[in-house]
């Protein structure tokens, strides 16, 4: 008998990462990438779901083999975000784990502190030559495309993805 290549209990959609968005039933794909465009972290959703409350699964994915001995690396040297990840609950992750991080700020965000006036606080650091680099998640999905499951999203299901 041959093995299916569904996951146990049958998929279904909430296992399958299958979801309601604008261009119809679709699933989404959430991926880190290192400075080479190799994924280091996938993770599949349903279509409806925010990138920024998938920030935190992503980066704890991540497992870089070390050579020779030890545990793998966990945490990236720095990270480089579009402005769909500029929230408070972001950068104070980014924060608490130590990681240097470029996220350029959203312009209702930035016209609020700045209404605010001196209690608005300081505008959050920024490195644009560091931020030129985020292409690289960008290829690394170029990349993916070249997959036809991945490219036409013919196949949704999270599975398909993940194997």
């Amino acid at each position: 008998m041959a093995e299916s290549r569904r996951p146990p209990g049958g998929g279904g959609v909430g296992g399958g990462g299958l979801g309601r968005s604008r261009g119809g039933f679709t699933s989404k794909l959430h991926l880190s990438a290192d400075g080479r465009c190799r994924p280091l972290s996938l993770i599949v959703t349903p279509g409806q779901r925010a990138d920024c409350t998938q920030f935190k699964p992503v980066l704890e994915k991540i497992r870089v083999p070390r050579p020779g001995l030890g545990r793998p690396r966990q945490k990236p040297d720095s990270l480089a975000a579009d402005r769909a990840y500029s929230n408070r609950t972001v950068r104070e992750y980014l924060r608490r784990r130590g990681i240097r991080h470029t996220i350029p700020e959203k312009s209702d965000s930035q016209a609020a502190r700045l209404r605010k006036g001196s209690r608005g606080g300081r505008p959050p650091g920024f490195d644009n030559d560091r931020y030129k680099k985020r292409n690289t998640v960008e290829r690394a999905i170029n990349r993916l495309k070249q997959f036809r499951a991945v490219a036409t999203r013919y196949d949704k299901r999270g599975y398909v993805f993940l194997t």
